[in-house]
């Protein structure tokens, strides 16, 4: 199937000012000279731009540019030509009846990225970074995603796959002597090394945190008491009116996500339901529903009325909502309302209850008071997130999973150095780990896993 033509469309449905189709394959300039008369595109350089009409036989579909990319100086290595109409949806979408018409066919899901890593011109975890360029949503996501782009993720493997491929060589040459009880490897360099290759891999490992919050946002949960503050905190950290905010106490019912940027950090911000014991049956689903974000969330921002005389049930609740791995931020809300004297002892009171580490401040979020103290300290969550002397940040499970198997084999090749254990399972273990750092960069892997990664593109790319 790669030797086909493919076509689809490479900018967003909708209407647009302009609108672009690629084209890829052997044949791509003569499905394309069909349509395109009165020049000679297989006589033109690579990297021109032409000129015409789009015609279906004898009607006029379009008065389009086409850009002309020679093998191999293009995206996918093939030949390939991009099409600018004007941005109709039916314009485009008659342009590729035509194509098919010509002898294309319909691109597939990721299929143009799918070919550039077939024919080698990007490796598997460049083809993943242009998905991540393509979804990012804020400026940490975009620098991250191009730098693997580039291929810093893929150096990093690189250099320790050379470097364990060393060794695996000299380790095989042993297996083919081994009637005559040699050691071509030296085992205290070869410890030496996966010391090295080890402490690597807890380094790309660890920044996998900080970069799933780049990729996929921070969640933070926003919880306390009825008429705590909840929605009034949602709407002037968005600066709308994205929740209803009233005196009733158990307004909020559903939970309310929405996102924030600060600093180029994406935060999923989630206002819920006020925590209480209620026999109301949609309000006491809402209140399961809080606790469930609660187990998900990266930080809890607990609000408690600064106004309240008694915090035990605050303290009761906000106890079994904690674990270890939570940040944990308490809110005293409210504080225009109230005589300093009232909020500045709000702290000493959870202090003193609640073990767990945690950061205070006093807000009102209807007077603006102290909100970017807020921001600062869920800011703050993801830059403590990034290890300072890692440039290469990992931001994809998969990738994640095979550097943990990676450094599995790691530790099963240094206990069989040091048990002293035979040459041939030393060697699988060392096949193993250079299996499983290949799998990030694609040098192993399997139908599967390509069919996987690349449906989750669009058609276009």
């Amino acid at each position: 199937m790669n030797n086909d033509t493919i076509c689809a469309l490479a900018t967003a449905n909708g209407v647009g000012a302009l609108g672009i189709i690629r084209v890829s394959g052997n044949d791509a300039l003569p499905v394309v000279q069909k349509s395109f008369p009165g020049k000679n595109l297989e006589k033109q350089k690579s990297h021109t731009i032409h000129y015409g009409y789009f015609m279906d036989g004898e009607e006029t579909i379009d008065e389009v540019m086409l850009s002309i990319f020679l093998a191999p100086k293009s995206f996918t290595t093939e030949n390939s030509v991009e099409i600018a109409f004007h941005g109709s949806p039916h314009i485009g979408k008659r342009i590729l009846e035509t194509l098919i018409k010509n002898g294309a066919r319909m691109a597939k899901a990721g299929e143009f990225t799918l070919r550039a890593f077939i024919n080698g011109r990007i490796d598997l975890s460049q083809a993943e970074a242009i998905a991540d360029v393509i979804a990012s949503e804020n400026e940490a996501s975009r620098k991250v995603a191009i730098s693997q782009l580039k291929g810093g993720i893929t150096n990093e493997i690189s250099l320790l796959r050379t470097d364990l491929l060393n060794f695996v060589s000299l380790i095989e040459l042993e297996l083919d002597f081994a009637e005559e009880d040699v050691e071509f490897a030296d085992r205290t360099a070869l410890t030496a090394l996966l010391n090295r290759i080890e402490v690597k891999l807890h380094s790309l490992i660890e920044s996998f945190q900080y970069g799933n919050a780049i990729k996929n946002g921070t969640a933070v949960a926003i919880i306390g008491k009825p008429n705590a503050g909840k929605s009034t905190l949602l709407n002037a950290l968005l600066k709308e009116e994205r929740a209803i905010v009233s005196n009733i106490a158990g307004t909020t019912r559903d939970t309310i996500e929405e996102i924030l940027h600060i600093k180029g950090h994406a935060f999923r911000l989630i206002d819920t339901a006020g925590l209480r014991e209620t026999s109301d049956e949609i309000e006491a689903i809402g209140v399961k529903k809080a606790k469930e974000k609660v187990e998900n969330a990266n930080i809890l921002v607990y609000l408690a009325d600064a106004g309240t005389i008694d915090f035990s049930e605050d303290v009761d609740m906000l106890k079994s909502l904690l674990r270890e791995d939570l940040k944990l931020i308490i809110c005293a809300t409210k504080i225009d309302e109230v005589m300093p004297h009232q909020y500045e002892k709000v702290e000493e009171v959870f202090r003193k209850e609640i073990a767990h580490e945690f950061d205070f401040i006093m807000i009102s979020a209807v007077e603006n008071q102290n909100m970017q103290d807020l921001k600062n300290e869920l800011s703050s969550y993801v830059e403590q997130l990034k290890a300072s002397e890692n440039n290469v940040v990992i931001t994809n499970q998969r990738h994640f999973e095979a550097l943990q198997k990676s450094l599995n084999a790691v530790h099963k090749v240094n206990e069989a150095i040091s048990f002293r254990i035979s040459t041939e399972l030393l060697a699988y273990e060392l096949r193993n780990a250079l299996e499983h750092l290949g799998e990030i960069s694609g040098e192993v892997t399997n139908d599967e896993v390509l069919g996987n990664i690349f449906s989750k593109f669009c058609i276009g790319k």
